[in-house]
């Protein structure tokens, strides 16, 4: 029984795993596409065709086998879409946007799932390594009573194997979230902006992941009746839903913690920078008191600096110079001067 293993990023993309199914037993495993179409309309039973990265010609083939509505097989060649869920007559066509946590560089990647259901097949295309189809497909034939139920069974098992992959992703955002804190408040990290708005794009984009699986539920449950579906199952997508409720306000919760930390880191780095402009402040002050005494001391050194310089010069005839108490008057002047000059200052406190 070939498994449909998760492929490396070197393997050819293509048919994974390819499967017949009678009354919940794998009865076949066809080689071929052409093979699968024709063991499918001989045996009556359910076909279950996994592509991973399959070629135009290959989903076109199965396309025209199934008669899957052109916008719907667009879809799955262009990928890049966003959940949702349709229904083209008796075919349901599910883009599912599975996650997974990368631990090695702390990032999350998103994958992307498309899921054809109809009366007699499921048609999954992936375009990612996840979600572990394999793990889906070795529960449901492990029991076959859930198979049996059809189709239906299948599309509910795929969404309850991606939503469970979501629980990591939780745990490793999580995770990264109190690292953040601890940055915050106790390394003072200046990149821990960067990271936070790195984050809070990862998170954001998981909510534009799980968010439309409420929509996607909700649309499955109002179908309950008019397609008849069995209890069993009706059971199995509640289940899922309460899980998908519980991611969802953990993701909102996420964000909103990433919302604070960004707001209290800009309070923390404008502290720092008020601490900063404070102490620059206080300097600037603390040297305009020095640059004060300075030139107060100046001044009053001037004044017999100025005498000292007139009196030294070689001239005939100085002022007073013939007097008796001249060079007493012109000390006794300077330092009169002197105080007068230091009491000023003083009184201004600039000594």
């Amino acid at each position: 029984m070939p498994d449909d293993l998760e492929p490396t990023t070197d393997r050819r993309g293509g048919v994974v795993d390819n499967a017949i199914y009678v009354n919940g037993v794998r009865t076949s495993s066809p080689a071929s596409l052409d093979e699968t179409y024709e063991l499918l309309r001989e045996r009556r039973g359910l076909a279950w065709i996994g592509l991973y990265r399959p070629t135009d010609e290959e989903i076109h083939s199965v396309a025209n086998e199934f008669g899957l509505h052109d916008l719907a097989v667009e879809d799955a060649i262009t990928a890049h879409q966003r959940p949702k869920l349709e229904r083209y007559g008796h075919t349901l066509f599910a883009v599912l946007r599975p996650a997974r946590y990368l631990d090695d560089v702390e990032r999350v990647e998103f994958g992307e799932l498309h899921v054809f259901i109809g009366p007699e097949f499921v048609v999954t295309v992936r375009h990612a390594e996840s979600p572990n189809l394999a793990h889906v497909r070795r529960r449901l034939e492990e029991h076959p009573e859930l198979l049996c139920r059809g189709p239906e069974a299948i599309l509910y098992a795929i969404l309850d194997q991606v939503v469970d992959e979501y629980e990591p992703v939780v745990a490793g955002l999580e995770n990264d979230i109190d690292e953040i804190e601890d940055q915050l408040f106790n390394t003072g990290d200046e990149t821990v902006s960067r990271r936070i708005y790195e984050l809070s794009r990862e998170v954001m984009e998981f909510q534009r992941a799980t968010r439309p699986l409420l929509g996607i539920l909700n649309a499955l449950e109002r179908g309950f009746e008019k397609y008849r579906v069995d209890v069993e199952l009706q059971r199995n997508l509640r289940d899922v839903q309460d899980h998908v409720i519980r991611i969802v306000e953990r993701a909102d919760a996420y964000r909103a913690l990433l919302q604070n930390a960004l707001t209290v880191h800009a309070t923390l780095v404008g502290q720092r920078q008020n601490a900063e402009m404070q102490h620059l402040t206080e300097s600037s002050l603390a040297q305009n008191e020095e640059v004060k005494k300075i030139s107060a001391w100046a001044a009053i050194l001037f004044a017999p600096t100025l005498v000292g310089t007139i009196y030294g010069m070689n001239f005939d005839y100085l002022p007073g110079s013939d007097w008796i108490f001249g060079f007493p008057v012109a000390i006794l002047a300077t330092l009169a001067t002197a105080i007068v000059l230091y009491l000023v200052f003083k009184r201004r406190r600039w000594l």
